[in-house]
């Protein structure tokens, strides 16, 4: 089913995707509302990752922690349920993903805490609005994702490398990409980088880590921004005894609107 076939309400995709109708990546669905990268952490991790969050704001900014136990977001989607409403989840044990289900309500406990971090796909609208295509949107693909050589500021038990997604854009649209993207620093904000890939540490653009691979055609400048899949990446370093997320490309629609998180 084509994204523009879909329902656009939040609730009714999340409805859709708690059924196991709908398994694949969101990109382009609930136009207007925030969508969100999910890790959800034993509670004896929480605060560390908490404040590797807050010392990585572009790869992680962390729109809401949710209490220990709880499958309900009390800010940004009441009455949706973390462990059914995300379409597919990882799950890695010391740093390894074990399984990719559909649905973690069997394995959740109660010294669970959940972490809705920032996506961008949720500016991915205002860049439609200024008439910058997107080609993974137009292909109806997942985005294209890296893992770099920039490296995060470590707190606790988490360190590791950053993800950056990708997008081709037209030469001459590459300062409106920044701009519009830069209004939007809760969902990774500007990009972290802009060109040559080989400065960043990936050495194979057709390839990527993570994702669909994305054509860029001659007019085209690869440009990336911070990428809330950092966490996994993070998970394979520092080898946490469990942590949960989304898998890549399969966000979390909360009921929260693009605009409340635009500062200009």
């Amino acid at each position: 089913m084509q994204t523009s076939a879909l329902p656009q309400t939040p609730a009714e995709l999340r409805s859709l995707i708690r059924r196991g109708d709908l398994v694949r990546p969101t990109a382009g669905m609930a136009p207007g509302y925030v969508q969100a990268n999910l890790v959800i952490l034993p509670k004896d991790l929480a605060f560390d990752f908490m404040l590797f969050c807050q010392r990585n704001p572009k790869p992680c900014p962390l729109l809401e922690v949710v209490e220990a136990g709880s499958p309900e977001p009390s800010q940004m989607a009441l009455g949706a349920d973390l462990r059914k409403d995300v379409g597919k989840y990882r799950i890695y044990e010391n740093g390894t993903m074990i399984d990719e289900p559909e649905d973690i309500s069997d394995i959740w406990k109660e010294d669970l805490v959940s972490f809705l971090i920032g996506c961008s796909f949720t500016f991915e609208a205002a860049l439609l609005d200024a008439d910058i295509p997107l080609r993974h949107i137009e292909q109806d693909s997942n985005v294209s994702m890296y893992i770099t050589s920039i490296q995060t500021a470590p707190a606790g038990a988490f360190s590791g490398p950053m993800v950056v997604s990708m997008r081709p854009i037209k030469q001459d649209k590459v300062i409106k990409a920044v701009t519009v993207t830069t209004r939007y620093p809760s969902v990774h904000g500007a990009p972290v980088h802009i060109g040559n890939p080989s400065a960043i540490g990936i050495h194979d653009i057709a390839t990527p880590d993570i994702g669909d691979p994305t054509d860029i055609l001659d007019d085209e400048v690869p440009v990336f921004w911070a990428c809330g899949v950092t966490p996994q990446a993070v998970a394979m370093n520092s080898k946490p005894s469990l942590m949960i997320t989304h898998s890549p490309g399969h966000m979390f629609i909360t009921d929260s609107p693009d605009e409340k998180y635009s500062v200009l």
